[in-house]
């Protein structure tokens, strides 16, 4: 059996078959499942997201994907996390408790604190379109070889979440973006692993230019 270009982790918690439609339109072929087979035996891996973190790990358990995705980091295969699928990669979260990640990332997620700008109130979840931007630090090259490669900074991309990712480690944060008063991480990398916390299927033409640079990956790392 041929492996597909794309395994779409489903768990209940996700925005599937825009995801699905987005991959599809750059040429890979895809497959929407929570079979551990199939998971292990893709070419790449996606990890969507909608929700509340507890909850996802909960129905992650509960599938028993846990350590197939954990194995799917372990051999190097690209991994994609997506909104709460960025999430769900790191060590620990305190949205409504304290939550367990899968800790393929180090570092914490946050709730979104309120905020004031003049005499409003910034909504939570922030809902809309918002720009991500190199960190403050880094280099113009900095999204050369990622999966933001021709994307320019200062693009705007689409966003729902009441929370967002802070990395122990700066050089994990490929993207940052500012709610307010708060600059968060809205794109990270370690490895093999890309995740954003922004939907870049329901991002317009630089949106879909992360899949291309999601089907090259998974090309290049098919020739080593």
């Amino acid at each position: 059996m041929n492996s597909t270009d794309v395994a779409i982790i489903d768990y209940g918690l996700g925005n599937l078959f825009s995801i699905k439609h987005a991959c599809e339109h750059v040429g890979l072929t895809v497959s929407i499942t929570n079979e551990i087979d199939q998971i292990l035996s893709a070419k790449s891996v996606i990890l969507p997201g909608v929700g509340a973190f507890g909850d996802a790990m909960k129905a992650l358990r509960r599938l028993d994907l846990i350590s197939p995705i954990k194995d799917v980091f372990s051999k190097g295969t690209p991994l994609l996390g997506i909104c709460l699928g960025l999430q769900l990669l790191f060590t620990e979260s305190e949205e409504f408790g304290h939550h367990k990640g899968l800790d393929l990332i180090p570092g914490t997620v946050k709730y979104f604190s309120v905020q004031q700008e003049g005499d409003r109130t910034l909504k939570v979840p922030q809902v809309g379109w918002n720009s991500i931007n190199l960190p403050p630090e880094a280099h113009s090259d900095h999204w050369e070889s990622s999966l933001l490669h021709k994307v320019p900074t200062g693009t705007d991309m689409h966003f729902v979440h009441s929370c967002y990712v802070v990395p122990e480690n700066a050089d994990n944060i490929l993207s940052v973006t500012r709610y307010g008063e708060i600059e968060f991480c809205s794109g990270s990398q370690h490895k093999n692993i890309t995740a954003f916390q922004f939907h870049p299927e329901r991002s317009g033409k630089m949106g879909l230019q992360v899949y291309t640079n999601f089907a090259q990956k998974i090309h290049s790392s098919e020739e080593q």
